[in-house]
C-alpha cells in the first residue's frame, strides 16, 4: 500500500466507497435505476456487517472469511482456462475449494493435472456452447434476460427476471426449447437493474456514485467507478456542496461494459484500500479474474460488507439501459447505493458493482464488471 498525505486521506480515506447515479441521469433510461437525488437521504444506512477476524487479511468483525488458499486455487483455475482457450468451457472451484478445469482431450487433462488442478471431461463441446451464446447475443435483446455458460454442467444457463412476462416470456422460453437440453432456464425474482444511490459518496451534477478502486497510470492518480456513473457525471467532488474537487471523468463505457476512469485532483487521491465499514480497511495489492465457486466480498455504503460466491463468469445481462457482456455473476446481495463499489477476494480486486435484482433482506443476484478488463483498457494498475 502506498501512503498518502493527510489532505488526501481526508477527502477519500479509502479506495472503495459505494454510491450511485441519481434518477434522470443523462444517457440512462428513466426508471431503470435504483436511484435518488443527491440531496435525498437513503432509507437505509451502511450496515456494520464485516468480515470475520482474519490476521492474514486484516479483516475484523463477524461473517465469512475468504481463505488465501481459495485465492490461489482461483488464480490457477483462471490461468488454465486462459491457456486452454477455446478447448475449455471454463473452470470453477468445487465445494472443497479445489480448482476444476473442463477439458476435451487427454493432453489437456494432463496439462491441468500437472498444474495442480483437477481436469473434468466436458459433457458438451465448448464450440457448441459458445455457438449458443453467440446466437443469443445476436437475437435475444429482451430487457431482464441474460445467460452464461456453466462449466460444471456443460450447459448454457439462461435467466429471466420478474418483468419478463406474457408474450415476451413465452418467446424467451420458445427460444430456449429450440436450443434443446443444452440450455437451462431459471427465473430471477425482482427486476434486473443497474444499482444506484449513495452513502460514502462521490458527487457530481446532482448525482452521487461510488469510488471503486484507486489506480495508477504511469505517475498519475486515477480511480475506477461504474460506467453508468461516468456517463452521467464529468466533474466529481467529495462533498455534496461541491467545495472539494475530487476528479474528472476521462473515459467511460456503458452499455457494453460498465467501467469509467476518473483522473484524481492533485492531493485528492486515496489509498489502495477498501472500506470494511467497521472502522477498518482491506489493503488491495493486485487484480485478477474471478472464478466460479470463489468466495468473494462486496463493500458498499448502503449494505456495508456482504459475502457470497461467484456463480458465473462471462455472463451477458440485458439491462433496461442496454446489454453488458463479460460480467461476473454472484450470490452477493446488493441494494441501491452499492453501485460502483468494489468486489474483492482477500487482497485481490475482482470487479465493480454494476447491477442485479433482489436485496439484502430477501436475497438476490448481483453482477460485476471485471476489473481486469477496465485496467487493461485504461493501461492502469491497482496499488
Amino acid at each position: 500500500m502506498r501512503h498518502r498525505n493527510a489532505a488526501g486521506q481526508g477527502r477519500v480515506r479509502t479506495a472503495a466507497k459505494a454510491g450511485a447515479v441519481a434518477a434522470g441521469a443523462a444517457g440512462l433510461a428513466a426508471g431503470a435505476l435504483y436511484a435518488v437525488q443527491a440531496h435525498e437521504p437513503s432509507d437505509r444506512t451502511a450496515k456494520n456487517t464485516s468480515l470475520a477476524d482474519d490476521a492474514d487479511q486484516g479483516g475484523a468483525g463477524q461473517g465469512r472469511t475468504v481463505p488465501v488458499s481459495t485465492n490461489r486455487a482461483g488464480a490457477t483455475a483462471a490461468r488454465l482456462a486462459r491457456q486452454l482457450g477455446a478447448r475449455t468451457s471454463g473452470a470453477y472451484l468445487d465445494a472443497s475449494g479445489r480448482a476444476v478445469v473442463t477439458v476435451t482431450n487427454a493432453t489437456d487433462a494432463a496439462t491441468v493435472r500437472a498444474a495442480g488442478a483437477t481436469p473434468r471431461m466436458a459433457a458438451r463441446s465448448p464450440a457448441a456452447l459458445n455457438g449458443i451464446t453467440s446466437t443469443l447475443r445476436r437475437t435475444m435483446t429482451v430487457p431482464g434476460t441474460g445467460w452464461t455458460i456453466d462449466p460444471a454442467t456443460s450447459r448454457v444457463v439462461m435467466w429471466t427476471d420478474g418483468t419478463v412476462t406474457g408474450r415476451r416470456l413465452a418467446a424467451v422460453r420458445q427460444t430456449a426449447r429450440e436450443m434443446g437440453s443444452a440450455v437451462r432456464m431459471v427465473r430471477i425474482p425482482g427486476r434486473l437493474s443497474t444499482l444506484a444511490l449513495g452513502g460514502d459518496a462521490i458527487f457530481g451534477q446532482g448525482s452521487r456514485c461510488s469510488l471503486g478502486f484507486n489506480v495508477k497510470r504511469g505517475e498519475e492518480d486515477f480511480f475506477l467507478t461504474a460506467g453508468h456513473c461516468g456517463n452521467a457525471v464529468q466533474n466529481w467532488t467529495s462533498d455534496q456542496q461541491g467545495a472539494q474537487a475530487l476528479g474528472t471523468t476521462v473515459a467511460s463505457s456503458f452499455p457494453g461494459d460498465d467501467f469509467a476512469l476518473v483522473r484524481s485532483e492533485e492531493g485528492a487521491a486515496g489509498e489502495g484500500e477498501v472500506n470494511l465499514f467497521n472502522g477498518q480497511t482491506r489493503d488491495i495489492t493486485e487484480a485478477a479474474e474471478a472464478v466460479v465457486g470463489q468466495d468473494v466480498v462486496r463493500s458498499g455504503s448502503t449494505t456495508g460488507v456482504s459475502t457470497g460466491q461467484v456463480t458465473a463468469v462471462n455472463a451477458t445481462v440485458n439491462f433496461p439501459e442496454g446489454t453488458v457482456t463479460g460480467m461476473i455473476q454472484t450470490t452477493v446481495c446488493a441494494e441501491p447505493g452499492d453501485s460502483g463499489g468494489p468486489l474483492f477476494s482477500g487482497t485481490t480486486a475482482l470487479g465493480l458493482t454494476s447491477g442485479g435484482a433482489g436485496d439484502c433482506q430477501s436475497g438476490g443476484v448481483t453482477f460485476f464488471q471485471p476489473v481486469t478488463e477496465a485496467l487493461q483498457e485504461f493501461g492502469a494498475e491497482v496499488f
